[in-house]
C-alpha cells in the first residue's frame, strides 16, 4: 500500500481499485504484442498518431512498468516509461469501458550536490569510490574530453564538481549532469575548468570554447529538419504531450547516411515502427541511431566496426514513415539527447554578447568551485569519504 501512495503522483485516482503490479519489459516486446497477451483493445496503438507510435518504439527490454488493477482483476491503468525514462506511456480504462492512452512527464525532484576531493587512483576511480556513480565518473571525464589528460594526473590533484542529480522513487534517475568542474594541478597551481551553458546545451572551457563539439558528424545530406528534437514539449493547442527522440533529416530516396562517429555496429535489421535500423555504439556510453532506412551498406553486420563518415545505409520511407527521411537518434546511456548539443557545428567558440554573458556565467561557477573546494578541504577528506561511502551502502 505504501508503494500505492508513492506513485499516486503518476496514476489517475481509483479509490476502488486494488492492487499495483510491477513488470519488466521483455525483450522483444513491442506495444502490440503487449496489448495482444494483456487482452487490451489493439485500437490503443491504432489510435497513436505517427510521432507517438515512434516514440513507442523507444520501449527499452529490462524497463520497470506498472500495472493497476481492479478488484474484479481487470487493468485500470498501465504506465510504461519510454525513451530512457524520462517520459511515460500511460493507459487508463474510462468510465464507458474505453482506453485512453498518452504520453505524460515522469515525477522526478532534482537535487543539486558537489564533490571535492584529492585525487587518489584517477579521478574515474575515485568518484566511484567517493560516490558510488558510474554515471557520474563518465560523465565528469567526458565533459573535460580532449582538454585535459588524465592519465598524466598525479594523485594529489584537487577536483571540483558542481553537478544535478534527477531522484526519482528514492533513486538516481537518468544521467547526472556536471553544472561546472574544476582540475587544479597541486605543484603548479593550474586549474583547467568546464562548464556546462545552458543556453548552448553544450560544454566549454574557461575561454568560452567548446570542449565537445567534434565527437559527431550530421549523417546525412539533406534538404530541412522535417522535425527537431522534442523531450516533452506540451502541446498548447493538442493539449497533449509531444515527444520526438531524434532529429528528422528529408532526404531523396536512397542519400547515402554516413556514420555519425567511429564506433561499432550493435544492431543492424528491422525495429518496429522504425523500419530498418542501424544502431552504432560509441566511446563514452553513446549511441546512434538511423532509422526509415531503405536499405543498408554492403556487407554491414552487427559487431562491425565504422569510422565516422563511412556509408552505412541510405535514406528510404520504412516502418512508421510519411515521406523520405533519416531519424537520427542520439543517446547516452540509453538516455537520450538532443543530437544538436554534440554534433559538429561551424562555430565552437562563443563571441560578442554570448560570449560576455558566458563570462560572467564562468565566473560565479569559478567562485562556486573555490568555495566547495574551500569547504571540503584536504584535512576533511577521510571523513567526507566516510560519510558518503555510508550514505550509498
Amino acid at each position: 500500500m505504501a508503494r500505492f501512495f508513492l506513485l499516486c503522483t503518476l496514476f489517475i485516482n481509483f479509490a476502488f481499485a486494488s492492487t499495483t503490479e510491477e513488470y519488466y519489459w521483455e525483450k522483444g516486446e513491442t506495444l502490440l504484442k503487449f496489448l495482444e497477451k494483456s487482452e487490451l483493445p489493439l485500437s490503443i496503438y491504432y489510435g497513436l498518431d505517427y510521432e507517438d507510435k515512434e516514440v513507442v518504439s523507444e520501449i527499452y527490454s529490462g524497463t520497470k512498468y506498472y500495472l493497476l488493477r481492479g478488484d474484479e482483476g481487470d487493468i485500470k491503468q498501465v504506465l510504461i516509461p519510454v525513451g530512457g525514462g524520462e517520459l511515460q506511456l500511460h493507459m487508463y480504462k474510462e468510465k464507458d469501458g474505453n482506453y485512453t492512452i498518452g504520453l505524460t512527464p515522469v515525477a522526478y525532484q532534482e537535487e543539486t550536490k558537489e564533490l571535492a576531493f584529492e585525487m587518489q587512483v584517477s579521478p574515474y576511480q575515485d568518484i566511484i569510490t567517493l560516490t558510488n556513480s558510474n554515471l557520474l565518473a563518465h560523465e565528469f571525464v567526458n565533459s573535460f574530453q580532449g582538454s585535459v589528460d588524465f592519465s598524466r594526473l598525479r594523485a594529489g590533484t584537487n577536483i571540483v564538481i558542481l553537478y544535478k542529480q534527477k531522484i526519482r522513487l528514492g533513486a538516481h534517475f537518468t544521467n547526472p549532469t556536471i553544472i561546472a568542474g574544476m582540475v587544479e594541478n597541486k605543484s603548479s597551481g593550474k586549474k583547467d575548468y568546464v562548464f556546462f551553458y545552458e543556453p548552448k546545451g553544450r560544454y566549454y572551457n574557461n575561454d568560452g570554447k567548446e570542449i565537445l563539439g567534434y565527437f559527431l558528424i550530421t549523417p546525412v545530406q539533406y534538404t530541412r529538419i522535417s522535425s527537431p528534437f522534442t523531450l516533452k514539449r506540451w502541446h498548447p493547442v493538442l493539449k497533449k504531450y509531444r515527444a520526438h527522440l531524434g532529429i528528422d533529416y528529408a532526404a531523396p530516396m536512397g542519400t547515402s547516411v554516413k556514420a555519425a562517429g567511429d564506433g561499432k555496429v550493435a544492431f543492424v535489421g528491422t525495429m518496429n515502427g522504425y523500419g530498418k535500423t542501424v544502431k552504432i555504439t560509441h566511446e563514452g556510453g553513446y549511441s546512434t541511431l538511423y532509422a526509415h532506412l531503405n536499405g543498408f551498406a554492403k556487407s554491414l553486420k552487427s559487431g562491425s566496426s565504422v569510422k565516422k563518415g563511412q556509408v552505412v545505409a541510405y535514406v528510404g520511407n520504412t516502418g512508421i514513415s510519411t515521406g523520405p527521411h533519416l531519424h537520427f537518434g542520439l543517446y547516452k546511456n540509453n538516455q537520450p539527447i538532443n543530437p544538436s548539443s554534440i554534433i559538429k557545428v561551424a562555430k565552437s567558440a562563443l563571441s560578442g554578447d554570448e560570449k560576455i554573458a558566458f563570462g560572467e556565467y564562468a565566473k560565479n561557477m569559478r567562485e562556486s568551485l573555490d568555495a566547495i573546494k574551500v569547504n571540503y578541504g584536504s584535512s576533511q577528506q577521510e571523513e567526507r569519504l566516510a560519510y558518503l561511502v555510508n550514505a550509498n551502502e
